[in-house]
């Protein structure tokens, strides 16, 4: 753990006033569209504010009256079930602490995500909890330019220095592979989303890792890619049968591979569709192990061996934390911690 000894404060209407040499009540005229200002001197002083970090409007205002106890969370979709059961623990905690919860989405769009950044810092919260959307651009920095708490979840921004709580995917494949070769397969395959995100690249990297130190060359034909609906706006996040095509594929070139593990259980009903089309038997035929426990995996046929993820055990601790950042109980620093997920192991692997 990294401790910072003077971690970045809210900035101020009059930080931006002392900087020019101006007086406050010039800088909030200009600030907010008031006459009286030139405008080369409203540019400088919108250049400026930018620069520090100052966020106007009704952030400014809660400078002024104190905490808004408001905790935003702002998150990729609602659609992921782990997301979904994330933000109810948030929320729980939330209240329970005297805070209210505004909610924003960026549905994976790094526009959407800058808005939601915007949105949260106008509205005068006391901290953020988000998952980043991991694009080209970085909005989150205007975060900690505006000395307000951030932690991040689930996917990392290694260019801020902020506390970030995650699954730990190389425990979770790693235990896959594993269970998979105790069960006598060797020819595994791996299918995973195709988005480029820290958390599916971790995962690859973990597969890769876990083969090879158990002896198993790695090579491409061990993972399939599912197209990611993620970036096209009002479509499901993930859908069976998108996982059902490129399995479809790789079946009918006659291979069958002792062992799936999927990068998510949604993914499992598109390839157990396609494998009882072909006659391929889950456990007998080929081992499957999914990703995430969702509510339908046990009712499977075979019920859906699987990983529990941890995201109650995730969003406690961060939310913990990020609420001792706002009340001062807590040293500003930097806390990286990740969770093990949970192997759960039902018929679709039991041979």
């Amino acid at each position: 753990m990294v401790r910072r000894t003077d971690g970045p404060r809210r900035r101020t209407l009059q930080d931006v006033a002392e900087a020019l040499g101006l007086t406050a009540n010039t800088v909030s005229r200009a600030l907010n569209d008031k006459s009286g200002v030139s405008a080369s001197t409203r540019a400088l002083i919108k250049a400026e504010a930018e620069r520090i970090g100052y966020v106007p409007n009704a952030h400014a205002r809660s400078l002024v009256l104190g905490s808004r106890k408001t905790i935003g969370v702002i998150l990729t979709d609602l659609a992921n079930p782990f997301f979904n059961d994330l933000v109810s623990q948030v929320e729980e905690l939330v209240i329970t602490a005297g805070y209210t919860l505004l909610l924003l989405l960026s549905d994976e769009d790094p526009e959407r995500e800058r808005a939601a950044v915007e949105t949260a810092l106008r509205s005068g919260v006391d901290g953020i909890l988000g998952v980043p959307v991991q694009g080209r651009s970085n909005p989150w920095t205007s975060v900690t330019n505006a000395g307000i708490p951030l932690v991040l979840i689930a996917r990392e921004l290694p260019e801020l220095d902020v506390d970030f709580y995650s699954t730990d995917n190389e425990t979770g494949r790693r235990l896959g592979v594993e269970a998979a070769i105790e069960r006598g397969a060797r020819d595994i395959v791996l299918v995973e989303e195709d988005l480029r995100i820290s958390t599916v690249t971790h995962r690859l990297e973990a597969f890769r890792r876990s083969l090879e130190a158990n002896g198993i060359p790695f090579d491409e034909s061990r993972t399939v890619l599912v197209p990611s609906r993620r970036t096209s706006r009002n479509s499901s996040l993930w859908r069976g049968e998108d996982a059902y095509r490129v399995i479809s594929d790789l079946l009918d070139t006659g291979r069958v591979p002792e062992a799936f593990l999927v990068g998510n259980d949604y993914f499992g009903l598109g390839l157990y569709a396609a494998l009882r089309e072909r006659g391929v038997r889950v456990p007998q035929d080929t081992l499957v192990l999914g990703w995430g426990d969702y509510p339908f995996s046990r009712f499977l046929d075979p019920p859906l061996s699987t990983m529990r993820l941890p995201a109650v055990g995730i969003a406690r601790r961060a939310t913990e934390r990020l609420l001792a950042l706002i009340d001062g109980t807590a040293e500003p620093g930097t806390v990286t911690e990740y969770f093990p997920p949970e192997l759960v192991l039902r018929g679709s692997m039991n041979r």
